[in-house]
């Protein structure tokens, strides 16, 4: 069997773009090419492998039960992302197994692999997916009916990969299952770096959640049409853009980014006749996560009405602060010989069920400290140490409570 990295080898040629990244997408082609890759590897170990109700993948080592340990991450990325953030979660997994068995470890509990559907919310804007409609916080109506850029549901899209659409939802049994969850991840950022460390635990992760707001006007032409006759929602937009940074500078350690932007009908000479502007804002706490989103949206409101346009605001998905389990975090840390434990910006599905079961997350040293875009990195023995920890928090695990 192979190690991390070799087993991101063997996938990197899925999904590549012409920006140098990755675009693999919940349910597509490139993404369900993964989830082969991932089913052919687990079987290869003798794990048994399923597929839940939402489209996540299960290997479990063992008779699926309860009280069980389970590890993973997702195998989507963003639009463009990097080859690890992800993937080097799920290949850990099964670089640890493969270690577990080479070191003759014997389970006393149920072990599993979990790869989850469209974590990164790349195709149809809900970050966390499988793991929201796994843990019911995500209503199954409204799930079905998400729409990606070419208009397909995500009922369709399920439907093509033979994951029913009308079984979506809540799983309390699949759920029930879990006795402790442990993701590993690629650093996003450089504390591992300044600290001089390989590998990290994650201590929280910062309340944040995506809005669109959907700016109206009037579409007309742009060399016919007055400066002053004119009702452009692009400006609004333009001025949504900078009250985001404004608004996020003002709260220490907030951020907020506008990273998606589409005028309709998106003609060079046309003035749109509406433009949708996506927003991410995220700070430590619910309190002033919510305070920067309503700074921006009062902004927009303001210059929309200042252009004659309007502005609708829509909640996507919100996420409050996660602390991860203080007694499980420390627990590994001993484990792991006093592994230092890191806050994270970043979203994960480990942070969805952090709010039902014992949750903890490993993090592998990142040199660019950049993700989601090509530069993203971990060198080969940051990997293999990852996947060393990784082995060792399944072993320990696995032989006692979480």
């Amino acid at each position: 069997m192979s190690g991390a990295t070799s087993l991101l080898d063997a996938i990197a040629g899925v999904g590549t773009d012409r920006r140098g990244g990755y675009s693999r997408h919940g349910f597509d082609r490139a993404e369900a090419e993964l989830r082969e890759w991932f089913t052919a590897e687990a079987t290869a170990r003798g794990l048994d492998v399923h597929t839940d109700r939402n489209g996540n993948l299960w290997a479990w080592w063992g008779e699926p039960g309860p009280d069980a340990v389970v590890t993973g991450s997702h195998l989507d990325s963003v639009p463009g992302g990097g080859a690890f953030d992800g993937p080097l979660g799920v290949a850990s997994a099964l670089a640890a197994v493969d270690l577990l068995r080479a070191e003759g470890f014997t389970r006393s509990r149920p072990l599993a692999v979990a790869v989850f559907a469209e974590e990164e919310g790349g195709r149809f804007g809900v970050p966390c997916l499988g793991s929201r409609l796994l843990a019911g916080t995500l209503d199954a109506d409204t799930a079905r009916t998400l729409r990606d850029t070419d208009g397909v549901t995500l009922a369709e899209a399920v439907k093509a990969r033979g994951v029913a659409p009308e079984h979506l939802g809540s799983d309390p049994e699949t759920l029930g299952r879990i006795g402790c969850f442990v993701e590993l991840h690629v650093e996003q950022g450089r504390g591992l770096v300044d600290l001089g460390t390989p590998v990290g635990l994650a201590s929280s992760i910062l309340a944040h959640g995506r809005w669109r707001l959907s700016f109206s006007g009037e579409g007309n032409h742009a060399g016919a049409t007055a400066l002053a006759d004119r009702r452009d929602p692009m400006l609004p937009a333009a001025s949504l853009v900078l009250a985001a940074r404004r608004a996020a500078a003002s709260v220490p350690g907030a951020r907020a980014t506008v990273g998606r932007l589409v005028p309709t009908p998106g003609g060079t000479n046309v003035i749109p006749s509406t433009v949708d502007v996506w927003l991410d804002a995220r700070a430590s706490g619910d309190g002033e996560t919510r305070h920067v989103v309503a700074e921006i949206t009062e902004a927009a409101r303001e210059a929309a009405e200042a252009e004659g346009c309007t502005v609708a605001v829509r909640e996507e998905s919100y996420t409050g602060t996660v602390t991860f389990d203080s007694t499980l975090r420390d627990e590994l840390a001993g484990v792991l010989g006093g592994a230092p434990a890191l806050a994270t910006g970043a979203g994960h599905d480990a942070g969805v069920l952090a709010h039902h079961v014992p949750t903890a997350m490993l993090f592998v040293r990142n040199p660019t400290g950049v993700s989601h875009a090509p530069a993203e990195h971990a060198e080969a023995d940051d990997c293999e140490a990852g996947v060393a920890a990784l082995a060792r928090v399944l072993a320990h695990l696995a032989g006692a409570p979480c």
